[in-house]
């Protein structure tokens, strides 16, 4: 690039040729306009070196906005096709897997009521079972005592495997035996006691 004095003088000497008669000018002043006209051209050129260095830099901007918006562009085109694909192939499929399944609840649904019944059947007959396999359990460890033992129980305990009928049989029959067993030592006492007085009796008589 040329300088801005190298002009000045190409145009003085295009549009002043030699041999032509000038008016005298003073050479401060020219030296003046000279100094004003390099130091504008100065800096113009430093403005225009700025409105370069900007330019380039909004150029290397715009290049990196163009290539996010086209890989931006890419993506959603992409994206797009995904979509398109998704409802074309995926939604059809999903929507008939969505009536399937609402055919299945409304049957299921339809079918609750008979299965809480069956569930209730099935939960009484384990509660009956259960509780038949606890009466068997009581009723081997109740034939595993021995004779004393479930007498003794029979008689005395309220929570015997026995029938009321057996309970109080067995109460009446051992009330029986201790009132027999009472009668019998109060008349074994008895009889002791009037051998014992016949024996003094005979005894002061054989004395006498």
């Amino acid at each position: 690039m040329s300088s801005p004095t190298s002009q000045y003088s190409q145009e003085r000497v295009s549009h002043h040729p030699r041999g032509a008669v000038y008016p005298s000018v003073p050479t401060q002043s020219l030296d003046v306009v000279v100094d004003r006209t390099l130091s504008r051209a100065v800096g113009y050129e430093r403005q225009l070196k700025e409105v370069e260095s900007r330019l380039s830099e909004h150029l290397g901007n715009y290049r990196a906005i163009d290539g996010l918006l086209q890989e931006a562009i890419t993506i959603l085109r992409r994206n797009t096709a995904r979509a398109r694909k998704a409802e074309t192939d995926y939604v059809p499929r999903m929507t008939a897997q969505l009536d399937s399944s609402l055919s299945l609840l409304s049957s299921l649904s339809s079918q609750l009521p008979t299965i809480r019944t069956q569930t209730l059947q099935v939960r009484a007959a384990y509660d009956a079972g259960r509780r038949k396999a606890q009466a068997l359990v009581a009723d081997l460890e109740w034939l595993n005592r021995d004779w004393y033992d479930r007498w003794r129980a029979a008689v005395f305990a309220r929570d015997a495997p026995v029938s009321w009928r057996w309970r109080a049989l067995m109460r009446a029959l051992f009330a029986a035996c201790v009132l027999v067993f009472l009668w019998g030592a109060w008349t074994a006492v008895r009889g002791a006691y009037r051998a014992h007085r016949h024996r003094l009796v005979w005894g002061e008589r054989v004395l006498s």
